[in-house]
């Protein structure tokens, strides 16, 4: 049987030579052959099956009934199997983790499996949390020099690493095409369809999302945990508490959820990565003082905010949107904008091995929406604007921080929908949101 399974899989998952390469391929390239098994985690429909098909010699689909049949009886089946094996969604048999685990611990080389999974390790699952030996790669929607849409001519690392060389390239793509983007979203099985037949799926994807059971609870809430997720995507690239969120979702209600049940809605979403917040930058190490804590919030990709705010991009680009009681971006536009950079920027700065952030101190008086840091200290922060020139007061707060830690600023960076890349006299790199990669 198990020779039949690993002729089928190599003859159904051979190297697709239609396949677009990630930027998580080029880490995968890295490591991949030094990790005995790495685990790519991720929201459902980021692509991470595609990507490990493309490695796998042998492949378990775990969400099929037969394979999970399979499995069940035999658990030590992918030990024996030709790698790399590709055990997919395993969080359907939690139980596979185990093995894998104890595999390593027994020796497994470099390059042997590979798990992907559109949730995290199941709270009620008995296992091992895999520390030390399976090595979870978190992959994200399509950034935008993915997108084909433009060729970046700016490198995040080499300005990580201090070239301050000429900040150079144009573009055509405007507000109008970045509307676009934020409309046909980063997942890559939904982008190439028609408007409406894309609507559908958004719409699909949060109602299937929003009705599974969640973790902890024996009771199904998907119109109360639906309009909580509505109420966070509200609050994109704000620091809103979570108390406003639930006011928000329960405006009118004279009986709102117990706070134990918005920190199941909370741990629901986080857990199949369809909350992603930023975290609040700590600054070690630095004269700074008084730094707000809270996370900015963010949704894994900005096109599940605009169905869930039940709009859409004609309205947005009126200035039109949902009644937002947060303090954040003018426009809800301007706050969608942010998070596609955001969603950009983040997974260019993991390739540079830096972590992502964002400022504010704790009266607000200064806010930097994005803080990339490498572990030696240096940092990069950058404002993301919806204009397409600059102003001086845009900049500001960018300024202010090298000022403070001169010698760890690396760069700074203001992101733009406008047409040009270059560099101000003040230092500042200003560059179009399609002209930055990684």
């Amino acid at each position: 049987m198990l020779n039949f399974l690993q002729t089928y899989c190599l003859l159904s998952y051979a190297w697709d030579m239609t396949y677009t390469r990630r930027h998580i391929d080029i880490l995968l390239d890295e490591i991949g052959q030094e990790l005995p098994a790495i685990f790519i985690k991720g929201a459902r429909g980021v692509g991470k099956t595609e990507t490990a098909l493309q490695r796998a010699k042998t492949v378990f689909h775990l969400d099929s009934p037969d394979t999970l049949t399979l499995l069940q009886a035999s658990h030590e089946l992918p030990t024996t199997a030709t790698p790399p094996v590709l055990l997919d969604e395993w969080q359907f048999l939690p139980d596979i983790w185990n093995v894998v685990r104890r595999a390593v611990d027994a020796g497994a080389p470099g390059g042997n499996y590979l798990l992907t999974g559109s949730a995290n390790i199941p709270l009620e699952a008995h296992i091992h949390s895999g520390a030390g030996r399976i090595t979870p790669i978190q992959m994200r929607p399509l950034t935008i020099s993915e997108r084909d849409i433009e060729t970046a001519t700016v490198s995040l690392a080499e300005l990580l690493n201090g070239n301050k060389s000429k900040i150079e390239g144009n573009t055509n793509i405007g507000l109008n095409e970045y509307a676009e983007e934020i409309a046909r979203s980063g997942f890559p099985g939904i982008r190439p369809l028609s408007a409406r037949a894309r609507n559908a799926q958004l719409d699909a994807y949060i109602d299937q999302s929003t009705h599974r059971r969640i973790e902890g609870s024996q009771q199904r809430t998907p119109v109360a945990l639906r309009a909580w997720f509505a109420a966070y995507a509200a609050a994109t690239a704000t620091t809103a508490g979570y108390e406003a969120i639930l006011n928000a979702a329960t405006s009118g209600q004279a009986n709102k959820p117990a706070r134990n049940t918005v920190a199941k809605f909370r741990e629901h979403l986080s857990r199949l990565y369809l909350i992603d917040p930023l975290p609040a930058w700590t600054a070690s190490f630095t004269p700074l003082k008084r730094l707000a804590s809270s996370v900015k919030h963010h949704i894994v990709d900005p096109a599940l905010a605009v169905r869930l705010a039940g709009t859409d991009m004609a309205a947005l680009m009126k200035g039109r949107g949902p009644d937002i009681p947060y303090k954040g971006a003018e426009t809800f536009l301007g706050a969608l904008f942010e998070s596609l950079a955001v969603q950009s920027v983040r997974v260019y700065a993991e390739l540079a091995e830096a972590n992502t952030s964002h400022l504010r101190t704790d009266k607000g008086t200064h806010e930097i929406d994005i803080i990339v840091e490498r572990r030696d200290g240096t940092v990069i922060p950058i404002e993301v604007k919806m204009a397409q020139t600059p102003s001086d007061s845009d900049v500001k707060h960018l300024n202010w921080l090298e000022q403070q830690i001169p010698d760890r600023v690396a760069d700074k960076i203001l992101i733009t929908t406008g047409q040009y890349a270059y560099r101000r006299q003040d230092g500042v790199a200003v560059i179009p949101l399609a002209l930055l990669g990684p």
